[in-house]
């Protein structure tokens, strides 16, 4: 008997990104041995004290990291890159319902 598949949306979920990426992954790896908190010492000076918040600095540089390793030199290929790679979104620190920058 032929069986048919039909999708139907969840109204909750049960998902964590970080079972979903294998331990082996490089980026997984990458997230364990970097530490880019030095970044907002860093960086403090040059953000005003008014005005609407800007992007954090360390997913900045991780977005960089990505489009340097990926190959990717346009901003709108690299958002929607890693909009569509859960081990990227797992890296940049961001969730699956998270809007990227």
């Amino acid at each position: 008997m032929q069986g048919k598949k039909t999708y139907q949306e969840k109204l909750f979920n049960s998902f964590r990104l970080s079972e979903r990426v294998p331990q082996d992954n490089f980026y997984r790896l990458l997230k364990g041995v970097l530490d880019l908190n030095f970044l907002y010492v860093q960086t403090k000076s040059y953000y005003g004290d008014s005005g609407q918040k800007s992007i954090d600095p360390v997913v900045f540089f991780k977005l960089c990291l990505v489009g340097y390793l990926e190959n990717i030199i346009s901003d709108r290929k690299l958002i929607q890159h890693c909009s569509m790679r859960l081990y990227l979104l797992f890296f940049i620190g961001y969730d699956i319902d998270d809007e990227l920058p």
